[in-house]
């Protein structure tokens, strides 16, 4: 498009030169303009200044970029987001026996990520779940995502948000208990600890950046940088075991890298193990040992550099029986391709040495511009995007062996031997896989079954009346056997209804005793039986709520979190503005009646 000619108050024709060519597109991971209305000024500005976007604002100047989130977010900079009753009356503490109370704590329940909650913690049975109706909806102000799975403890909720705000509130009633303000975006869960009488709160931002917060304050007590690399970020959660917080690091290097003039690439993931008193680094292990270095350069003269990537999206496994911890990778982001990615890696739990990696899938570095952006920094690997996103879960199986489980991009569940230096026991596949399709978030396991949900999403939103464009295959959710990989039962997505809709189910999934919850980009939340796969309750999210905190709330596509289960209610977020999904800001609480 020709420069237009601009004044520093032209938020329009800002958006039309600089922003319109992604986000009017349906250009891969740019939100939509829909999904950008229901933003607030501040987090757009925040974006184009310090986020994801600053690559794109750094030309900009500070009346432009006020000028540029003004327009697109339809409002006006610092807008107040709270009425004064949307605040508890009830300040009081933790209780001393909330960890003798329903809980879930962190990402998977425990340090073995099964996201398997037992009846006595979830309190909700099969039979109940016809009666489930919505108890509260509490909306983030000015988000449009949704992404952080919000943690359970003592008849509280903590939950991060897009908005840079850390809030815990009433589980029951949803009312505020209070607000802590981050410097980047909280999408990782929140993992709580018990120091003596301190009750403490931990989780990363999407700068990097690991905090401990008084549970019952929202004071912080201490900020650390794990990675300084600039586009390092922390989604998983971290995991506490034994006065240790484990995080692992991921980038959005994989978006920066598809710009021609950007000296693609130099993150590397990587597992820091932290005091979790202190906040001291113990140990920092790297997920490919040797360092990035020059390699060539592209057509436009750019210095390249690799290896690079393998970050980890997702919270670490601990093994306490034989003292290791466990992740997966992601992919590369330039050559030369490392062993380590895409990959099962066993870490020393005292020292992070890495103790074996079993790779899935060879020679995968790609960059967004691979999708066919112009492709100057793609690299000649050109892989196929196969990231692990989950966690592995760690199982006993009958056989008296043992199983760490995951699902991959590529479509396949694998199942490795942790005590045979990752020795494939077993592979299923359940979708076709792509960048963004496969096995993304969250997969379950109960003592009989695998539960793994299947994306298997184009990359592109739906064309204008056309009532579906993801392939003809692969959408919906599976169980496999524990022991065999062999399958149960698959449930494909039910047909769309609406035009546009979109049926991938790529959110994290969530077992509890005879039931399994899985939600789509359709906003639908599905709870399955786990001993045929029948759709047992179904509830639509995606429309506007009356919230308990008095903001604007809409519900959207469910994906990256999933459902939590915790004495009779299940929590959920709805709206996820990102890969052409609809936007949203709401997290909602279901309980028996709505009681």
């Amino acid at each position: 498009m020709a420069a237009l000619p601009l004044c520093a108050q032209d938020g329009a024709a800002l958006f039309q030169q600089h922003c319109a060519a992604c986000h009017e597109s349906g250009a891969n991971r740019a939100p939509q303009t829909a999904a950008l209305k229901q933003m607030s000024a501040d987090n757009v500005l925040f974006a184009l200044k310090t986020g994801s976007m600053a690559q794109m604002g750094a030309g900009l100047t500070q009346a432009e970029l006020r000028a540029v989130s003004e327009f697109v977010s339809g409002k006006k900079l610092a807008e107040s987001p709270f009425p004064k009753e949307a605040f508890c009356s009830d300040k009081g503490a933790l209780s001393d026996r909330a960890f003798n109370e329903p809980r879930w704590n962190g990402w998977g329940v425990d340090v073995t990520n099964h996201r398997f909650q037992p009846a006595a913690m979830a309190q909700l049975s099969a039979a109940e779940l016809p009666r489930l109706k919505l108890k509260w909806a509490f909306a983030f102000p000015g988000d449009a995502r949704a992404f952080a799975q919000p943690t359970v403890v003592g008849g509280r909720l903590f939950v991060g948000s897009s908005g840079r705000r850390v809030y815990s509130l009433n589980a029951s009633s949803g009312c505020i208990y209070w607000t802590t303000e981050t410097d980047f975006p909280v999408r990782s869960a929140i993992s709580i600890a018990r120091r003596g009488r301190q009750w403490t709160a931990y989780f990363g931002d999407q700068h990097a950046n690991a905090y401990a917060v008084d549970a019952d304050t929202g004071k912080i007590l201490w900020k650390v940088r794990v990675e300084e690399h600039p586009l390092a970020m922390i989604t998983g959660a971290p995991t506490l075991f034994e006065n240790r917080l484990y995080l692992g690091t991921s980038s959005g290097e994989e978006v920066a890298g598809s710009d021609p003039k950007y000296p693609c690439c130099t993150f590397r993931g990587s597992v820091t193990a932290l005091d979790a008193v202190t906040g001291k680094t113990i140990w920092k292990s790297y997920t490919i040992p040797d360092a990035p270095r020059p390699t060539k350069k592209n057509a436009q003269g750019v210095q390249l550099n690799g290896p690079s990537g393998a970050g980890i999206w997702s919270a670490p496994t601990i093994d306490a029986k034989k003292r290791v911890l466990y992740v997966n990778t992601g992919d590369n982001y330039s050559d030369p391709p490392a062993r380590t990615s895409d990959a099962f890696l066993a870490m020393d739990l005292a020292t992070g040495k890495i103790l074996w990696s079993r790779q899935m899938t060879e020679n995968d570095a790609f960059v967004v511009a691979c999708g066919g952006r112009g492709g100057v920094n793609c690299p000649e690997s050109n892989g196929p995007d196969y990231d692990f996103g989950q966690s592995p879960m760690l199982v006993d199986l009958p056989n008296g062996k043992r199983a760490l489980i995951a699902g991959q991009k590529s479509g396949m569940v694998h199942a490795v031997d942790p005590d045979q230096q990752g020795e494939v026991l077993w592979q299923a596949r359940v979708g076709r896989g792509s960048a963004l399709g496969g096995v993304q978030w969250g997969s379950a396991v109960d003592g009989a079954n695998v539960y793994a949900a299947v994306s298997d999403i184009a990359a592109r939103p739906p064309a204008a009346g056309s009532s579906d464009s993801e392939p003809p295959v692969g959408p919906g959710l599976y169980a496999l056997k524990l022991t065999t990989g062999e399958r149960v039962w698959a449930t494909p997505h039910p047909a769309c209804e609406q035009p546009g809709c979109r049926r991938a189910q790529s959110a994290a999934v969530t077992a509890i005793p005879g039931v399994v919850f899985s939600g789509s980009l359709d906003g639908h939340l599905r709870a399955y039986s786990t001993a045929d796969g029948k759709i047992i309750w179904d509830v639509a999210t995606a429309h506007e709520y009356r919230t308990v905190n008095g903001v604007p709330g809409k519900g959207g596509s469910i994906d990256g979190p999933g459902a939590v289960v915790v004495g009779g209610a299940v929590y959920v977020n709805s709206g996820y503005a990102f890969f052409g999904a609809t936007g949203g800001n709401v997290l909602l609480a279901f309980s028996v009646d709505g009681k």
